[in-house]
This record gives structure tokens, sequence and C-alpha cells, in this order.
């Protein structure tokens, strides 16, 4: 269970709450702008008008600051589509990733708190967190599809999800180009085709041989 008093687990309410809208704001301006790097708490407060003891007090540090964020940008990410078919829904997923990674600030925003995690524990968790959370929105896609026999029965609807927009961060983060339609709808297909294909089943291989797990090896 999560710690409730870590950042990113309270939802403040009142002035509290435009406490934290403006220093989320602020703080995903200056990451977006700047760099992980260059997230200073006490700058983050005198620009978002708030006092420096109250943002060190709530967020303690950038990283706690970074997976507030993170937490907030889940909360405020879009419902799963419900096409009727998997193949829609998958297209619709792939859609909104590639309009948020080619959004000026959002795509420069992502950039900047995944390389955040690849250097500060709490931005790496909190970045995790953020993709379970909306993986776990749209597996709901994958499930609808099983029901309606779609896909087969087994099919695992996280690692469908995941592998929809997993192209797409390539392409963000190893090339440089924009991404486009043309990109997403790729992806929902390829995807498609691959779980139909009985991909996501998890076969024998993918088990632990019975009784290997707490055998004692002996000689």
């Amino acid at each position: 269970m999560p710690d409730p008093a870590a950042p990113g687990t309270l939802r403040p309410g009142g002035r509290t709450a435009r406490i934290r809208e403006a220093v989320l704001q602020v703080a995903g301006d200056t990451l977006a702008t700047d760099g992980f790097d260059t997230l200073d708490l006490g700058e983050i407060a005198r620009r978002a008008g708030v006092g420096k003891t109250t943002v060190y007090r709530r967020w303690g540090s950038p990283g706690g600051l970074a997976a507030d964020l993170l937490a907030d940008m889940a909360d405020q990410s879009l419902p799963r589509a419900d096409t009727g078919t998997l193949e829609e829904d998958l297209r619709a997923n792939a859609r909104l990733v590639v309009r948020t990674l080619n959004d000026p600030r959002q795509g420069r925003l992502f950039k900047a708190l995944i390389a955040a995690s690849l250097c500060n524990e709490q931005a790496a968790e909190a970045l995790h967190r953020f993709y379970a959370v909306r993986v776990d929105e749209w597996a709901g896609c994958v499930r609808d599809a099983v029901a309606r026999g779609e896909v087969p029965a087994g099919t695992d609807p996280h690692g469908v999800v995941a592998a929809v927009s997993a192209p797409l961060y390539y392409a963000l983060l190893n090339t440089g180009r924009s991404l486009s339609d043309a990109d997403a709808d790729r992806a929902a297909r390829a995807v498609t085709t691959a779980a139909r294909a009985g991909v996501w089943v998890a076969t024998d291989a993918d088990r632990p041989a019975r009784g290997t797990e707490n055998e004692e090896v002996t000689g």
C-alpha cells in the first residue's frame, strides 16, 4: 500500500488545491523548457507565488515534485475508448499517445520525466505508476475483445495495451521525428493482428515448471 503522505497520493481541496495547481503548472513548464536538472524548489515556489516552506514541506525534493506532477497527469488523462472493436479502440489509444507526444509542451515534458526517471528513484517509481494507471485504464478494451471472441481467451490485456505505445515512444526517443496518425494506425493494426494470433496468451513456456520454485538442489 502506498504511503498516504507521499507526493502524488494526496488529493487536497480548497486553497491547498490551488497551491498545488500553481506549483505543478510551474514545475511542468520548467521541466518542459529546461529539464529535470533545473528543477529547484525555491525557484518553483517564487515563480508560483507560494511560500518556499510550503513547497519544501509538501514535496520535499525535485523527485517528489516530479512524482506529484505525474500523478496529476494520470488523473487528467482521457478515459479509454469503447468503439466496439479492438483495432478501433487501440487506434484511439495510439492516436491519443501521438497527440500527447506531438504537443509542444507535453512532448518535451514526457522526455524530461523519462530522463529524470533514469537518475531519480522517486521519479522512476512515479513514471512506473503513471504507465500502470494508464495501461490499466485501457486494458478493458482487450477484456471486452476477449468477451466478444475477437481475441483468444487468456490474452494478457496489459501486455496488449503496452505494446501499442511502445513503438511510438521508441520513435520519440530514438528518431526525434514527429509522429503521425499513420504511425498510430500502424501500431494499432500490428498489435491487433498479433493479439488475434494469440501472441499475448500465456503458454507453458511462460509459466514456471511445477515444483521448481521451492525445490531444493541436491547433489
